[in-house]
């Protein structure tokens, strides 16, 4: 363009236009923040049984803040799992899991979990075990969760590479139930 007037204005329109595209992981991010306040019943569907996941199977989207999601899970009566997710100022997510205590306190195993090494994609985010997650846990040095959203469910999974380790559980997000108390340590 010879016009410099005309090419400021064409790389200005054109430079907005990609600066509002969101990014895979900030649209994921959008499709679980849509189901804030909302909680499901889901189904254990690995290819072995858990008899630790027997019982009730709910998560819930309870807690929805700028840059952090708190979706606790719940086996039968047991509350004392939340899986949280933030988001950092390059689009990367981090899952970490909170194991909380019936009278709320912190059990000796929590906070493990990873980051998103990439931005993923609108419908799937992968967390690999951290650093943090190597030293509290060694055995789960090879771990990665994956969450899936899209327009009907949502899949928690682990697999722990080198192993035969595969645990996935599936939440139908068409059918919300009753939201259910407080997971342990939260204050309603």
């Amino acid at each position: 363009m010879k016009n410099p007037f005309l090419t400021i204005l064409f790389f200005s329109l054109f430079s907005s236009v990609f600066a509002q595209e969101s990014s895979p992981s900030q649209k994921f991010w959008d499709n679980l923040s849509a189901h804030c306040g909302k909680a499901y019943e889901g189904k254990l569907v690995s290819p072995e049984s858990d008899p630790r996941f027997a019982g009730k199977l709910v998560m819930h989207v309870r807690s929805c803040e700028d840059g952090r999601l708190r979706v606790p899970f719940f086996v039968g009566d047991d509350r004392s799992r939340t899986w949280v997710l933030t988001m950092d100022e390059n689009d990367l997510i981090q899952l970490k899991h909170d194991h909380r205590h019936d009278d709320g306190s912190e059990d000796q195993v929590t906070q493990y979990g990873g980051r998103a090494s990439n931005t993923g994609s609108t419908t799937t985010q992968f967390f690999p075990a951290d650093q943090f997650t190597a030293s509290l846990l060694p055995a789960a040095v090879g771990n990665v969760w994956w969450i899936t959203v899209d327009d009907t469910s949502f899949t928690y999974n682990l697999r722990r590479l080198g192993s035969p380790t595969l645990f996935t559980v599936k939440f139908d997000l068409t059918q919300p139930i009753e939201v259910p108390a407080a997971p342990w340590g939260w204050k309603d």
